[in-house]
């Protein structure tokens, strides 16, 4: 090295005669340090502070620093030690507080832990030192060239290292090969632990071969570091050219007059879209303000977007455009037949609201509600309407919708806030007159967000929803030439301020013969055209379908059915698969090889008379029903009512009702005989309704289980093949029921011939129309004596 290295060199010598044989110990928990290196340190706590100050007042300034192996968080002095450090000169104590010290150290020599003897500092050794010399072999100085040319290809890598390397490798000499070793040491970024091996490897030689093993690993992460760096380089700086490109190309065409930029096409775009529709004055006034304001927006802003997505949302609406409606009656009856078969009092209650649109030109406010069980065509009768007055249909469904939001939009100052169904509706179909379907109103939601019901109000009330006000918009919109359709199952769940608005259409659900027809119309030929097939391949006989529907599709719409034939149609196609080429012939002989089991056995339980058992008709969501009540009797002197079959409140009540009114009409018969008097006295009475799993409720199996408990009674059966149903007061008079077309259509369904109903529900049963009735004897009843006569077998 330089001649101001060789006095240094001289220094170190006499300095290294001073050494004491015992030093007090320091713990390093960084990095170790190396010999004929000048470094700061630091450190903090008192035991620190008190062996810096022991090393100058007793040691002439020396201490070791050595390396943990384990640290011991809680206590460093502690913590397990290598044996190997480096003692080092106290230059200079350059801070020094309570606590803390900052000192200038110069790193003198190695050594090693020989043992620990007792000192004024927490830690001291007595240590054995490694005493170099400088004679310098021709190993040792091949060693050092081939360092020095490593460190040169790495400061060509890594621009930090640079000039300190550069320094360095300009003034080495192979004459203090020791010091060199040590300072080149001392900058390498290694882990802490290989740094340790190099400082406890005293033969120079081999640690020469160590260092240069360490530099080559140093050489390769810096080269990788490199490539890594120069390929996101490359990778940015293709991207900002790529801008540039496109951003000189924006503009040469935009001198040229071959394109606008972003934000004025956008202006003109809108602008164009203004032209053709006639916006309100409210609109308008809006429009224009925000015009003016997205002119001066910067396109980089998120304002910008906001105002942007906000008049596009606007202009977008079909503001006075309205399709023309089809003013031929005739038109509108024939796609209403040719689409549903059947229905023909619902036909005719939708033909007469057409008839009236047409005549009017509007919907004068009226919104038609079709209620229904599931599969028996509400949706598709929607599409028809709108078809048959040549308007445009959109659906959608508010089952289980609890956001108001959704109805009437969000506000904008909401991040991702948009308009409500209805305004997307009317973007969708563009035009502000169409059908609009709103399905499952029945089964409408209510949550901590709102209520949707409260918010549909609005929309449905012909004198609010001509000024309907989106939230979003927060623009009024005329929504009176809306025709409003309306879909539920029941209408018990319908919020009745809701259901005050609408006109209601019941679509009760379909006899064997209407399935069947309705199969072989409709449901037959699209399911050949899905499963692309033809009459060549299959065919379905007439008694199949009738099997069919009575054993597997008995529920009041055609959906189940529907099922049923697209499996045999999925089984047909198999069989082509397979290779069979005769055409595949579906009778009742073979119907369960196809469908399997059939789901329903036959209502009739009871093929003869018998006593306490009777047949009652029901009302369900999913339509009609037929349901047999039984009541036994057991001996018990206390007597008393037990009732089975999960009965709802309403149905129990009805029991003790009929148990009462039966037992004191027994009591006060002067006729009968004392046992049968008292027969309630002396047995305790159960009473159970069959599908125990199904839960039951309603007042109008009330005379019904009143019959079973006389005829229990008196030990006299009930008819067999009547049904009956009506509501049971406490003084025996029997009040009307609903349902009486579903219950009707049950007692066919089984092949019941002869019904009983209420005396005021007779003007229901004759609005019913004739394929209904036909064949049906109905005995209508004003009192629970009436039942008596027309139920009990005659002795």
């Amino acid at each position: 090295m330089s001649n101001s290295n060789a006095s240094n060199s001289t220094d170190l010598v006499n300095i290294r005669d001073l050494l004491p044989e015992d030093i007090p110990i320091l713990p390093l928990v960084i990095r170790p340090i190396f010999p004929n290196i000048l470094t700061p340190i630091a450190f903090t706590g008192e035991d620190f502070l008190k062996a810096i100050q022991d090393a100058e007042e007793h040691y002439n300034g020396f201490i070791g620093l050595v390396f943990t192996k384990n640290i011991d968080d809680s206590d460093y002095f502690n913590s397990d030690l290598y044996e190997v450090g480096t003692v080092v000169k106290i230059n200079k104590v350059t801070s020094l507080s309570q606590d803390s010290v900052q000192a200038i150290v110069f790193g003198v020599e190695r050594f090693k832990k020989k043992k620990v003897v007792n000192g004024n500092s927490r830690i001291c050794w007595k240590v054995k030192y490694n005493r170099e010399n400088d004679d310098s072999s021709i190993e040792l100085k091949a060693y050092m060239l081939a360092i020095m040319t490593s460190l040169k290809e790495i400061f060509e890598v890594n621009p930090i290292l640079k000039e300190e390397l550069k320094l360095l490798v300009s003034q080495a000499s192979y004459d203090h090969p020791g010091i060199f070793i040590d300072f080149v040491s001392s900058m390498l970024k290694a882990e802490a632990k290989d740094l340790q091996e190099l400082l406890e490897e005293f033969n120079i030689v081999d640690r020469s071969q160590r260092l240069l093993t360490m530099l080559k690993n140093e050489l390769e992460i810096s080269q990788l570091q490199a490539r890594i760096s120069k390929q996101i380089e490359d990778k940015v700086s293709k991207q900002q050219k790529e801008y540039f490109l496109r951003e000189q190309l924006k503009l040469i065409k935009q001198e040229l007059g071959l394109e606008k930029d972003e934000k004025s096409a956008v202006i003109d775009k809108i602008m164009e879209r203004i032209s053709h529709i006639t916006l309100s004055p409210e609109a308008e006034k809006v429009v224009n303000e925000q015009m003016e304001k997205l002119s001066l927006l910067d396109q980089g802003s998120p304002e910008y977007h906001v105002a942007r997505t906000y008049i596009e949302s606007i202009v977008e609406l079909p503001w006075g455009v309205f399709s023309k409606d089809r003013l031929d009656i005739k038109k509108a009856k024939t796609i209403l037949d040719r689409d549903h078969y059947g229905l023909e009092d619902i036909k005719n209650n939708i033909l007469e609201f057409v008839s009236t649109v047409i005549k009017t030109g509007n919907v004068n406010g009226s919104i038609l509600c079709l209620v229904g069980p599931p599969g028996v065509g509400k949706t598709s009768i929607g599409k028809s309407i709108a078809e048959s007055l040549n308007r445009e249909f959109y659906r959608f469904s508010v089952g289980g919708m609890i956001d108001e939001a959704e109805i009437k939009g969000h506000r904008r100052t909401y991040i991702g806030a948009m308009p409500g169904k209805i305004i997307q509706s009317l973007k969708l179909v563009q035009t502000s007159n169409p059908v609009i379907m709103i399905d499952e109103i029945d089964k409408i939601g209510n949550s901590y967000r709102g209520d949707p019901a409260s918010a549909l109000l609005e929309v449905l009330d012909p004198e609010q929803n001509k000024d309907f006000l989106d939230h979003y918009l927060d623009i009024r919109y005329d929504l009176s030439k809306i025709l409003f359709v309306t879909t539920a199952n029941q209408l018990d769940t319908i919020p009745r301020p809701l259901l005050d608005r609408m006109e209601i259409i019941h679509l009760s659900g379909y006899i064997l013969e209407e399935k069947l027809q309705i199969a072989l119309k409709y449901l037959i030929p699209q399911q050949l055209k899905a499963h692309a097939l033809n009459n060549n391949e299959i065919s379905i006989s007439k008694n199949a379908l009738k099997f069919i529907i009575d054993k597997y599709a008995r529920e009041a719409g055609v959906r189940t059915l529907d099922k049923c034939i697209r499996k045999i149609m999925r089984k047909v196609n198999l069989k082509i698969a397979e290779g069979n080429k005769e055409k595949v012939r579906i009778s009742e002989k073979n119907i369960e090889s196809y469908l399997g089991v059939p789901f329903f056995i036959t209502e009739e339980l009871y093929q003869k008379e018998s006593p306490g058992v009777t047949l009652g008709l029901a009302w369900t969501s999913m339509g009609g029903a037929t349901l047999y009540i039984e009541a036994v009797s057991i001996s018990n002197k206390e007597g008393g009512l037990k009732l089975t079959g999960q009965l709802g409140d309403v149905m129990k009540e009805s029991a003790e009702i009929a148990y009462s009114y039966v037992r004191s009409l027994l009591s006060k018969d002067k006729n009968l005989p004392i046992e049968i008097k008292e027969y309630f006295e002396k047995n305790k009475i159960h009473l159970h309704v069959p599908e125990g799993a199904t839960p039951k409720d309603g007042p109008s199996a009330g005379i019904t289980m009143a019959l079973a408990l006389y005829s229990l009674a008196l030990n006299t059966p009930v008819k067999k093949g009547i049904a009956m149903t009506g509501e049971l007061t406490l003084t025996g008079k029997v009040l009307p029921i609903g349902g009486v077309r579903e219950k009707t259509i049950a007692a066919r369904r089984v092949g019941v011939k002869e019904l009983i109903f209420p005396k005021d529900n007779k003007k229901d049963f004759d609005r019913l129309p004739d394929f209904l009735k036909n064949g049906i004897t109905v005995n209508y009843v004003d009192y629970f004596t009436d039942v008596l006569k027309y139920a009990l077998v005659k002795k």
